[in-house]
């Protein structure tokens, strides 16, 4: 099981939920403390801005970026939970969520899991960069884009509320 979660709620969801595992999608200088339940070597702390474009001063997430988050879903033993924040639980995140399940699920209907998202989580913006270069490598043929785009933005709101995305349909 993958939870996602804000920044503000990592060691409440780790405590309910048992994980030991945890993917942190942060802008540089944004400091996140690792709960002691998990390791150094099941943490990965990736540093980019929630942006689809690039901006002068901001890291654009990129390739190398996606490729970790992939390898790292891949190095996930899937015997306790994964975690996945960012600083809202919104956007890097939930576009991480989808992007591992994709991976370590590739026959998962791509509209199928985008519409799950979006049920299981109401202001799901997943970022449309993550999701293009994921798409990309995993040679989903532009479906993991479209999948997206046809959820919509998600509600406003100023963090999201943790959820749980099964592997598995």
């Amino acid at each position: 099981m993958i939870y996602v979660c804000p920044l503000s709620r990592i060691d409440e969801t780790v405590s309910l939920t048992g994980a030991e595992w945890m993917l942190s999608l942060l802008s540089e200088g944004t400091m996140v403390t690792r709960p002691a339940a998990i390791l150094a070597d099941r943490h990965l702390h990736l540093k980019m801005h929630d942006i689809a474009e690039a901006q002068e001063g901001f890291t654009l997430p990129g390739e190398e970026h996606v490729r970790s988050l992939i390898d790292f879903g891949h190095a996930w033993d899937r015997r306790k939970p994964l975690i996945i924040h960012c600083f809202a639980g919104i956007s890097r995140s939930t576009a991480s969520a989808y992007i591992i399940a994709a991976a370590l699920v590739p026959e998962r209907d791509e509209a199928e899991l985008a519409a799950t998202l979006r049920k299981l989580s109401p202001s799901a913006t997943p970022n449309p960069r993550l999701i293009s270069l994921a798409d990309q490598m995993l040679g989903r043929e532009n479906r993991m884009v479209e999948a997206v785009k046809s959820i919509g933005r998600g509600a406003d709101a100023g963090e999201g509320v943790p959820f749980g995305l099964k592997l598995e349909a």
